[in-house]
């Protein structure tokens, strides 16, 4: 299949491409940052470096790569874990225009499938509406939002200990989300606590 991976250099997204492409797949990765560019180079992915905010760039650069697949791993938080709290306005934002934008350079490139990333937890104020924002706005596209728990092992934020449920180790995580590309339009929870790969929401 032939992938366009929004957010290719963050935490799921570096564990992920290695996978899709031993699994055959063509991707192209996408990143704000044009020194991670190499990272995908040795990934085997082509490098995109675009802001998702810009919607013009972005529409250009999926339209370009033409895929039959879009994901959406798109995050917007701080690499130092106590500054969490002060990084939810920017992700919120990331969930609300960053996912308009991709939805519609998708739309435009004529992707068939869109598969985004939401959390497996509730979460209040602004960043609850950001998450509904998400998930109503790709299930309304006939996409797959896939739930993660919260992320734990090498790169995360809980590299040495357990976070509170609900979890799933990074690795775990990207495994199961190269096995997800094909599943139809719905909501599915990742998780360690799940016997299944994909525990079926909605």
């Amino acid at each position: 299949m032939r992938i366009f991976l929004a957010g290719a250099t963050g935490v799921l997204g570096t564990a992920l491409v290695p996978l899709l492409i031993a699994a055959g797949h063509e991707v192209a990765g996408m990143t704000r940052s044009r020194g991670k560019a190499t990272l995908l180079v040795d990934a085997g992915a082509e490098p995109v470096v675009c802001d998702a905010f810009d919607a013009v760039a972005l529409t250009a650069a999926v339209t370009a790569y033409a895929p039959e697949l879009v994901m959406h791993q798109l995050t917007d938080l701080p690499d130092d874990p106590a500054k969490i709290a002060e990084g939810r306005i920017a992700n919120a934002r990331i969930r609300r225009e960053g996912t308009a934008n991709l939805l519609a350079a998708a739309a435009a490139a004529g992707a068939t499938r869109f598969v985004a990333q939401s959390v497996a937890w509730a979460m209040t104020g602004e960043g609850e509406a950001a998450k509904q924002f998400l998930e109503q706005s790709v299930l309304s596209t006939g996409g797959v939002v896939l739930r993660y728990g919260q992320f734990h092992g090498p790169g995360t934020y809980y590299q040495d200990a357990l976070p509170e449920p609900p979890r799933i180790e990074i690795a775990e995580a990207a495994a199961r989300t190269a096995r997800a590309l094909e599943l139809t339009t719905g909501i599915y929870e990742l998780t360690d606590a799940g016997a299944q790969d994909f525990l079926v929401v909605s």
